[in-house]
């Protein structure tokens, strides 16, 4: 009875918190609308821009309200390199166009893409189709965040154990052995076997990036959110890199199954090229479940907070909480099960390519 009615508190405690948090910042919204309206400017709530600044890259990281990061801008044209923030081309006057005069071209963002300038002021086609964007966007920092946080995660519990050699974990250790465990024993060892060791680094690292990338977005509407996971460039990556390790790690037995296989000569011209589908097609639904599990959730939840905006109400807040609260309950089980989704394909895949001939 004691375990129920603590459990119904922290529930009810969420509940508040997002309803000050929503309320807090929705109230604001509804008193700015009201301002513009009076002035006979208002400006329509667009909910499908909310949702895409949010999923896609950007090259400022915003944090809340007006508040945002610029980031820097690096760019290598056919004159030379070229280096400044993005503020200098994102944080203009509304109503005008933001340009920047570099020591070889005129800049603009035109979208989340940008683009060189002539004289003029219209796009240097020639210029812009040979510029060449290595700046460091939204995607990249949060990136770094998470390699950093990794690192600061496994060094801390390298080191615990080291220190507690023959002693019971605690601390952090404690927290992270038992998914440390989980990865060897019901992921790598059923699916790769008396090989798995080899690839333990690989897939813990696989797991613990892909889970602290999705638990950091878990709630886009916290200041920093992201979507890192659900950037289709940063799935293909974790899947090409999945593709390049089985495919390395192969033995003849597997060619052999996909170019000799043991059946009639006749099915050859069949077998064969699904075989060879096969090969790309495997990472390629890595690619795609992880992008659209991770994207769709983000969007639901951005959906269900602009509610509130689309019926310019707060009496609608109460819903749309409660219906945000469900869903990110089913988002931080999916941040897990996408997490050990990937990390248990991968592993089967290399399994399949190590694995000995029997007859």
């Amino acid at each position: 009875m004691n375990n129920k009615l603590i459990l119904n508190s922290k529930l009810l405690s969420k509940i508040i918190i997002y309803a000050v948090f929503l309320l807090s910042y929705a109230l604001p919204h509804q008193v700015f609308a009201k301002d513009k309206e009076e002035a006979g400017d208002e400006k329509k709530f667009n909910v499908k821009e909310i949702i895409f600044e949010h999923i896609s890259d950007s090259h400022s990281w915003h944090i809340f309200g007006k508040l945002s990061i610029p980031l820097p801008i690096i760019l290598y044209t056919d004159r030379g390199i070229e280096v400044f923030s993005s503020d200098k081309i994102i944080n203009s006057e509304e109503g005008k166009e933001a340009i920047y005069k570099g020591s070889h071209y005129s800049y603009k963002i035109n979208g989340n893409k940008i683009v060189a300038l002539d004289a003029s002021g219209k796009e240097d086609l020639r210029a812009s189709g040979k510029l060449l964007d290595f700046s460091i966007t939204k995607n990249v920092a949060s990136m770094w965040l998470a390699i950093l946080i990794l690192l600061l995660i496994f060094f801390k519990v390298a080191s615990s154990y080291s220190k507690n050699k023959g002693k019971a974990p605690k601390g952090l250790q404690s927290l992270i052995e038992p998914l440390i465990v989980f990865v060897r024993d019901d992921v790598a060892i059923p699916n790769i076997g008396i090989k798995y060791a080899r690839y333990m680094p690989l897939l813990l690292t696989v797991f613990f990036f892909i889970l602290i990338n999705n638990l950091l977005g878990l709630v886009p509407i916290f200041p920093g959110g992201y979507n890192l996971t659900g950037n289709i460039a940063v799935t293909l990556t974790l899947s090409v890199i999945a593709l390049i390790v089985v495919n390395f790690s192969v033995n003849k037995y597997y060619w052999k199954h996909i170019f000799a296989p043991d059946i009639p000569l006749w099915l050859y011209i069949i077998m064969v090229p699904v075989e060879m589908i096969g090969i790309i097609s495997r990472p390629f639904a890595l690619m795609i479940r992880l992008f659209a599990n991770i994207t769709a959730g983000h969007i639901i939840v951005l959906s269900l907070v602009s509610l509130i905006f689309i019926f310019n109400t707060l009496w609608i807040s109460p819903i749309s909480v409660l219906f945000v609260v469900f869903m990110d309950v089913i988002e931080l089980l999916v941040a897990f099960l996408q997490a050990y989704i990937f990390t248990m394909l991968m592993s089967l895949f290399i399994g399949m390519a190590v694995e000995e001939h029997h007859h």
